[in-house]
C-alpha cells in the first residue's frame, strides 16, 4: 500500500470541497444522506465523475454505488484499474463490495466509520458490517483493492504538512456538519428543488 502523499491528500480534498460537497448540499435538501465519491485518473488525477447519495430515490443508491452507476453508464470510461476510488466516507459493507465487484484497485475515504456514527449521526453502517459479517471495518488491503484513509494517512507527514491536513480536514468537517443538519432536520421527500 503505497502512503498518500501532501499533494495527493490535497488533490482529493479539493474534489470533495468543489466536486462533491456542492453535489451533496442540492440532495440533502430531498432526504439524501451525506456520503459522497468521485473517480479520478491515477495518472494526472483529474477528475473522471463526482457523485454523491440519491437514496432517496432508491435505498441501493448510496454516493459510492450511484458514483459506480454513473461510471459505467459513461461512454469510453477509462478502465478502473486506472483510476482512484475516492468515498467522502469510510464506505459501508454493500458500498465496499460494490467497489470491490467494480475493479476499482485504490480506494481514499476522508471519514472513518467512527466520524459516521458520532459527527454525522449514521451509525447504519457499524451496525450492519457487525451484525451482518461480524467484524467492525472491511479489511482495507486484499485481493480487489488497497483503501487508505486519508486522515490517518497525513498523520505521518512532517510536521507542517500534517498541520495543513489535518487543519483542512477540519474545515471539511465544519462544511459537512452543515450539510448533515440540513439533512437531519429536513423532511425526507423525493422532489427536487
Amino acid at each position: 500500500m503505497q502512503p498518500i502523499t501532501p499533494q495527493l491528500y490535497s488533490r482529493l480534498c479539493d474534489v470533495i470541497e468543489n466536486n462533491i460537497l456542492p453535489l451533496t448540499t442540492q440532495m440533502t435538501c430531498v432526504g439524501c444522506k451525506v456520503f459522497g465519491a468521485a473517480v479520478l485518473l491515477k495518472k494526472d488525477l483529474s477528475l473522471v465523475l463526482a457523485s454523491t447519495n440519491h437514496e432517496a430515490f432508491s435505498p441501493l443508491w448510496h454516493g459510492e454505488v450511484y458514483c459506480i452507476k454513473q461510471f459505467y453508464e459513461k461512454q469510453g470510461h477509462p478502465d478502473p484499474k486506472d483510476c482512484i476510488f475516492l468515498a467522502t466516507h469510510e464506505p459501508c459493507c454493500m458500498c465496499t463490495s460494490s467497489i470491490a465487484w467494480s475493479g476499482f484497485d485504490e480506494v481514499y475515504y476522508l471519514f472513518g466509520y467512527e466520524s459516521t456514527g458520532e459527527d454525522f449521526n449514521i451509525p447504519h453502517d457499524q451496525k450492519m458490517i457487525r451484525d451482518i459479517f461480524g467484524c467492525k471495518e472491511p479489511n482495507h488491503d486484499n485481493s480487489y483493492f488497497k483503501m487508505h484513509n486519508m486522515v490517518n494517512e497525513a498523520k505521518n507527514f512532517d510536521e507542517e504538512e500534517k498541520k495543513k491536513a489535518l487543519d483542512r480536514y477540519e474545515k471539511i468537517r465544519k462544511e459537512y456538519a452543515v450539510v448533515s443538519e440540513q439533512y437531519q432536520s429536513g423532511e425526507k421527500k423525493m422532489i427536487l428543488k
